[in-house]
């Protein structure tokens, strides 16, 4: 269909942890606008991570203005829009006046680890609720420590003025004429408040963390009336989902027997299931719960991908590492090996203390490759627990920033034995909003063929990846 046709056209609003990105799809899944807004984070204290709140909605706002003053007229024909977040951030609100109690804690941010692990022997108990990881990358630690140590969020509280929760809902909240209260699945369920059965807020949970059930947005579906976007052209807002678990739906509906990567600041790999799955290592989630169907997976998270280059970066004051890695990447020399816990280490073997170190020596390009197979080695550990299940794992979809390192992508089909393939579409999220948006329709194709990765015999990889499983079996051994 041409992008200048008469049908209509769907608003994907992706607030991202470097840039708020505005985008119009049609209903073919051609991209028929887009901008973006970039948004700053701040790091007070180590493990602290936050964003302002404002900025967050100002970005937006500037986005939606923009993206319509491109399409003029077109903008007319936009129908509905959805919006996707970061998962696991948190704010607290004024639930009278909107205002930003709380800055956005993000889903780095693991300031209450510390207090966090008093729950550790319910955390199996927790798990096999949640399907999450007792950690502090999830809301619920942070919303109990704005309430104990931020004294506004604790005076609305005692007001009965407190709304509290999920990024997503702020922004809905100050998005919508309506100023809706409300919170979808994917993102309630990065909290580890939220039931995974029940598909509501678990009171048993909310007992433990001493959180109240009333400062809390209400559960709805993916699939919803938020409320009116009340900037630019009124629009309706029908979905809501983390962004992790939109751009599962970016090429139409995910299969079984594939492995789709997102890899950006954090890398994650995720798994369809047909019902909620228990497993040891990994997070069980919901990705969707639609008027027809309820999509459950398994993931696994990698905490540092390209916030461990971006650490490598500034430690080793390299500039314009990102330029340069492809290079590095193709060249010769032996790397050392780097255990990689930047920003905690995350599955399959979750210990958030865990110290970063190089295993051998190297120069700086050598360790900034090291760092990079970090990457691929525990998105190659998640993978491993990914094939437990009963049907083999056929091929891996990768998408997200750190996917245009070529060699990056032929490493990880290499280790993994199977091939890999990339859209040309970077946008994911955005993509697998708009897919949602129009319908789920089964004609979904992509603009351009993307690349294909087949998987090759790699000696020399495939022993520092058992070097590397060595290492770091040992260093958590010695770590206790």
């Amino acid at each position: 269909m041409p992008a200048d046709g008469p049908g209509p056209l769907f608003l994907a609003l992706d607030q991202g942890g470097h840039a708020s990105r505005a985008l119009v799809f049609d209903e073919h899944g051609t991209t028929i606008a887009r901008t973006l807004r970039d948004v700053r984070d701040f790091h007070p204290q180590p493990d602290w991570v936050e964003q302002d709140p404002d900025e967050l909605v100002a970005s937006l706002t500037d986005a939606i203005h923009e993206v319509e003053d491109e399409l003029g007229e077109r903008a007319q024909r936009i129908i509905a829009a959805g919006l996707a977040t970061q998962r696991s951030s948190i704010v607290c609100w004024d639930r009278i006046t909107g205002e930003a109690l709380s800055p956005v804690l993000s889903w780095q941010d693991r300031r209450a680890q510390d207090w966090l692990a008093r729950f550790i022997p319910q955390a199996d108990a927790i798990h096999r609720t949640t399907g999450l990881m007792l950690s502090a990358h999830y809301g619920a630690s942070k919303l109990r420590w704005c309430l104990d140590h931020l004294p506004r969020v604790a005076a609305a509280a005692a007001d009965k003025r407190l709304a509290m929760g999920p990024l997503a809902s702020f922004l809905v909240f100050r998005l919508t004429e309506e100023r809706s209260q409300l919170c979808d699945p994917g993102n309630a369920a990065r909290t580890l408040l939220f039931n995974l059965e029940r598909l509501d807020w678990d009171d048993g949970l909310l007992h433990c963390f001493e959180l109240s059930r009333d400062a809390l947005p209400q559960v709805v579906p993916n699939r919803f009336a938020y409320g009116h976007l009340a900037c630019g052209v009124r629009l309706p807002l029908t979905l809501v989902n983390g962004d992790q678990s939109a751009a599962l739906f970016a090429y139409g509906s995910p299969e079984p027997d594939c492995a789709y990567l997102n890899m950006g600041t954090g890398a994650f790999v995720q798994r369809r299931l047909g019902a909620p799955v228990y497993h040891p290592r990994l997070l069980s989630g919901i990705v969707l719960q639609d008027n027809d169907e309820i999509v459950h997976v398994l993931e696994g998270t990698v905490n540092g991908a390209g916030a461990a280059l971006a650490w490598l970066a500034e430690e080793l004051a390299i500039n314009d590492l990102e330029a340069q890695l492809s290079g590095w990447l193709e060249q010769d020399a032996e790397p050392p090996l780097f255990l990689n816990g930047i920003a905690g280490l995350g599955a399959p073997f979750w210990a958030p203390n865990f110290e970063s170190r190089f295993v051998g020596h190297g120069e700086p390009w050598q360790k900034a490759v090291a760092v990079a197979e970090s990457i691929v080695f525990l998105i190659q550990s998640n993978l491993d627990e990914l094939q437990s299940g009963s049907t083999p794992l056929k091929l891996i979809v990768a998408s997200g920033g750190l996917t245009h390192y070529d060699a990056l992508c032929q490493r990880i089909s290499d280790l993994a034995g199977m091939p890999l393939y990339r859209p040309v579409e970077h946008e994911a999220t955005a993509r697998g909003l708009a897919w949602l948006l129009a319908g789920k329709p089964r004609d979904w194709p992509e603009t351009m063929p993307g690349t294909s990765f087949r998987s090759r015999t790699n000696p020399a990889l495939q022993a520092r990846y058992v070097r590397w499983q060595s290492a770091m079996t040992a260093a958590l051994n010695h770590q206790g």
